[in-house]
């Protein structure tokens, strides 16, 4: 009785692994063994700035205070991926982005009172990142279906919407960026392998190296010497 129950009770352990190979299938099994892959995004970003002051603020100025601020906006973008190796790919992802930053800006009156503006700009970025991908194996058992990865790179943004050479008022005194910008991009996701493409959630944060700060001579650029960008993204892939 016992010798019977013994083999029985190994039986069962000769058959849980493919019991369990069943129960959890691989979807798209050779997905990774292709050296090219396609898609597209759909995301939401946050953007905003980095201002830097000059060394020697002078302190008899109008402009007391200098404060970004973000809001939401929207991308749409094209996925080329190239596999580079088992575990890193290079990604191509020309992406075209819509948000808008604000500027808070606090003035000294000749009166002693201060006056609060929020200046904003709106941008219509397209944007040219090459990423490169590193990727994990799939995740074991039940998650054998997705991953995780990170990610690296650098981005150029071309402004659609600058209004570089746009003439400004005393009353209405416009923020004028540089269209071009350059960032260096970083970022972590998960793809998840379904029955038919792979779908992956990943958020990215880019830090620009350009000055985007037009040299007009305004009173809102008195003390600052520096005006960079920096960017968030939450996208969705579909590939």
């Amino acid at each position: 009785m016992k010798k019977g129950l013994i083999i029985i009770l190994l039986l069962l352990a000769g058959l849980s692994k493919p019991l369990m190979a069943q129960y959890f299938p691989k979807n798209l099994p050779k997905y990774d063994q292709k050296q090219w892959h396609f898609g597209f995004t759909l995301g939401m970003n946050s953007m905003n700035f980095v201002v830097y002051p000059v060394d020697q603020p002078n302190y008899n100025d109008t402009l007391l205070v200098i404060q970004p601020q973000s809001s939401m906006g929207f991308n749409i973008g094209i996925v080329a991926n190239k596999r580079l190796t088992r575990y890193l790919d290079l990604r191509f992802v020309p992406t075209l982005s819509f948000g808008e930053r604000s500027i808070k800006y606090v003035v000294k009156t000749g009166f002693g009172d201060q006056l609060t503006y929020i200046k904003s700009v709106e941008s219509t970025y397209i944007d040219f990142p090459f990423t490169l991908k590193y990727k994990s194996k799939r995740l074991p058992g039940k998650w054998n279906n997705s991953r995780v990865y990170v990610l690296g790179g650098v981005r150029y943004s071309l402004d659609l919407a600058s209004q570089k050479d746009k003439k400004g008022t005393d009353e209405k005194v416009v923020i004028k960026l540089n269209p071009n910008d350059l960032m260096g991009t970083m970022g972590v996701g998960f793809d998840f392998f379904l029955p038919y493409f792979k779908f992956g959630i990943e958020i990215q944060m880019a830090y620009g190296v350009l000055n985007l700060m037009s040299k007009d001579d305004n009173i809102y650029n008195t003390n600052i010497d520096k005006l960079t960008s920096k960017m968030a993204w939450i996208t969705f892939t579909f590939e």
